[in-house]
């Protein structure tokens, strides 16, 4: 093999290495870097944290407006 084409070869393979990589990592199959894995993960427990803490502050408003339309009841039935 001449070096030319062991040149191209090379080159080539690369190439293809290359193309690849960028596949699996727009299909999600591998992380970009170790740095973006450990951010993203970070990330995703944040979200979980706020996700939790929109539900307990939707819980308080909801029990609240539901404590607040009984009083009224309990009040309209003492009228009576």
């Amino acid at each position: 093999m001449n070096p030319f084409s062991m040149v191209v070869c090379i080159v080539l393979i690369v190439m293809v290495a290359k193309v690849l990589t960028a596949r699996y990592r727009a299909l999600g199959q591998a992380p970009a870097s170790p740095v973006d894995s450990v951010d993203s993960h970070r990330l995703r427990d944040e979200v979980q944290q706020m996700k939790e803490r929109i539900q307990v502050l939707e819980r308080v408003i909801t029990d609240n407006h539901k404590s607040v339309d009984l009083d009224r009841e309990i009040e309209r039935l003492r009228d009576r």
